[in-house]
């Protein structure tokens, strides 16, 4: 049984971590076609705008971030070892000081702004 449940969570943490690749793509996509618009459509646009593209891209970055955190947690929810207990509380520090520093950045810009 307690097989079956690890790899039941181990498919459900690819399939959070599928969704957090599909976020990533679908960011740096939007990104990119925001970035062309500004920097050679339109140049003569005000800077916030090309900070709008980057603080955009924050967010969807911070979001995916997130679904990665919850991949992780999942995958070492079933009968974790003390070795992936180590490597998950490693990596849920450094997601989560990331996603802590973009929240941030975001959050000042924003009040920059209005």
């Amino acid at each position: 049984m307690e097989d079956l449940l690890k790899q039941f969570s181990l498919n459900v943490a690819s399939g959070v971590e599928g969704a957090a690749a599909l976020i990533i793509v679908l960011a740096a996509l939007e990104a990119t076609w925001n970035a062309l618009r500004v920097f050679w459509v339109r140049p003569t646009l005000p800077d916030g705008s090309r900070e709008a593209v980057r603080l955009r891209l924050a967010r969807w970055l911070a979001l995916a971030l997130e679904f990665e955190l919850a991949a992780d947690i999942v995958r070492t929810a079933v009968a974790p070892t003390w070795d992936e207990i180590g490597k998950l509380a490693a990596i849920a520090t450094l997601r989560t000081l990331l996603n802590y520093f973009l929240q941030r950045e975001i959050r000042e810009n924003e009040a920059r702004a209005t």
